[in-house]
């Protein structure tokens, strides 16, 4: 690891921690920069899922004021179908290829976004996720196994879910997201460490920074206007779609 590509690596990961933490879209920063850092797919996207890691604990740190007083019970309830989804998925993805997703992902992706500047009811400044339709937790479980099978587009697909059935803010969404979204990348990067061909001589530089730009990102959705930032993460998210269905569909 020299160290050009040790700062390329940190560089993509500031900008995947901010970008991850706000909209969900990490991987279109750090999976192209380990790719460019000479890594393999394989080994770049098990390298990508350990490292991401980092993203949801500065993601969850710097969310801490919006996931004050949320209801405990159903965050434990988020959280475990979140896990189990990860786990589901990290094993898909170590005895399937990944391939199996190529075509359905761009249209995923591009619905969320979509789905994420649609218009909403007002929030309340005390709401919680309150009134949770059944469907809500198998949903979670769902993006879990995405997540941890694939990862790109997974944030904004729970944020896009989050603000359609709830009427919390988009700053709360968005920190449950960070930490839903962090049990099943973390259950995958433990599966992925102990198990797949990591790069951890790039996990290190990439890390550090996925985990200051993504303590920044939260910062940055409690201060900026709400619709201009809802159609920012829409046309990032449509930006990965298009992204993707070229690779798939060319």
């Amino acid at each position: 690891m020299t160290w050009p590509t040790a700062a390329l690596l940190a560089g993509a990961g500031i900008c995947a921690g901010l970008t991850g933490s706000i909209a969900g879209l990490a991987s279109l920063f750090s999976y192209p920069a380990l790719l460019a850092a000479g890594l393999p797919p394989l080994t770049a996207n098990v390298t990508n899922a350990v490292s991401l890691i980092f993203s949801s604990v500065g993601s969850v740190f710097g969310s801490r004021l919006e996931l004050r007083g949320r209801n405990r019970r159903r965050m434990r309830v988020y959280l475990v179908a979140s896990f189990f989804g990860g786990l589901t998925g990290g094993l898909l993805l170590e005895n399937t290829p990944a391939a199996t997703f190529e075509y359905v992902v761009p249209i995923l992706i591009a619905m969320a976004s979509v789905a994420v500047v649609l218009p909403r009811r007002p929030h309340g400044a005390d709401d919680d996720l309150a009134g949770d339709p059944n469907w809500l937790v198998p949903a979670i479980f769902a993006i879990g196994i995405y997540g941890g099978y694939f990862g790109a587009g997974a944030g904004t697909m729970l944020l896009a879910l989050l603000l359609l059935i709830t009427t919390d803010s988009l700053a709360v969404c968005n920190a449950v997201k960070n930490l839903v979204l962090g049990a099943a990348n973390g259950v995958a990067a433990i599966l992925f460490a102990l198990t797949a061909p990591v790069d951890w001589a790039a996990v290190a530089p990439l890390a550090l920074g996925l985990l200051l730009g993504s303590a920044c990102g939260p910062w940055v959705v409690r201060h900026a206007p709400v619709q201009p930032l809802r159609w920012v993460i829409a046309v990032a998210g449509l930006g990965l779609a298009a992204k993707l269905g070229w690779q798939a569909y060319r």
